[in-house]
């Protein structure tokens, strides 16, 4: 197990920090918007972390199993609020550092000791998913904002199953202590992409 941890942290210290930024994008259509949470590091890791959450949270001890379906969903309806905030119009100043900061939150959430209660943790994946599904629509090309909104939901959800399906291999397999190393990698590789925004 230490050496496939190793093996991880080494993978995720080793990510360029070009990875933050995301490449230009074309027509808005269903395709871009399903690949735009494909395109930078930090939604990818803030949408797994998003579903490892739910695993951790549901098999605690005393865990509510709820917490599988309702952090994710909380992630998703608030990531769809942001993303009709920009459609709007109306700016929202430090979104991309509230993208990465929940890439360091996530992670260290999954990291403490004692898991989070469900309602804390939808509180807290949903003020940060305004934020990545504000960027979405901001970073939107001319086109069709109702495919393109779906096709990023689609993905997203994809993205929180892959997590949850992780989380519990992981979990089964490890120890429930793997999740709370895999926070810690997850909260390293924040300062990553922090470092990215400053540079």
């Amino acid at each position: 197990m230490n050496t496939r941890l190793a093996t991880i942290a080494l993978l995720t210290l080793a990510v360029p920090a070009a990875l933050v930024a995301h490449p230009g994008h074309g027509p808005a259509d269903f395709a871009a918007g399903a690949m735009h949470p494909l395109q930078g590091l930090d939604h990818l890791l803030a949408m797994l972390a998003v579903g490892l959450l739910g695993v951790r949270t549901a098999l605690a001890p005393g865990g509510d199993r709820r917490a599988l379906w309702l952090i994710p969903g909380a992630f998703l309806m608030a990531m769809l609020a942001g993303g009709l905030i920009a459609l709007a119009g109306v700016p929202l100043p430090g979104a991309e550092w509230g993208i990465a900061l929940s890439v360091l939150v996530f992670g260290s959430i999954l990291a403490l000791a004692r898991p989070a209660r469900t309602a804390v943790a939808c509180a807290v994946v949903a003020a940060f998913a305004v934020c990545h599904g504000h960027a979405h629509i901001a970073e939107m090309g001319a086109g069709d904002a109702g495919a393109y909104a779906t096709g990023f939901l689609a993905t997203t959800t994809v993205l929180h199953a892959a997590g949850l399906g992780l989380g519990m291999l992981v979990a089964c397999s490890w120890s429930g202590a793997s999740l709370r190393v895999a926070g810690g990698l997850i909260a390293c590789a924040s300062l990553a992409l922090m470092s990215g925004l400053i540079g």
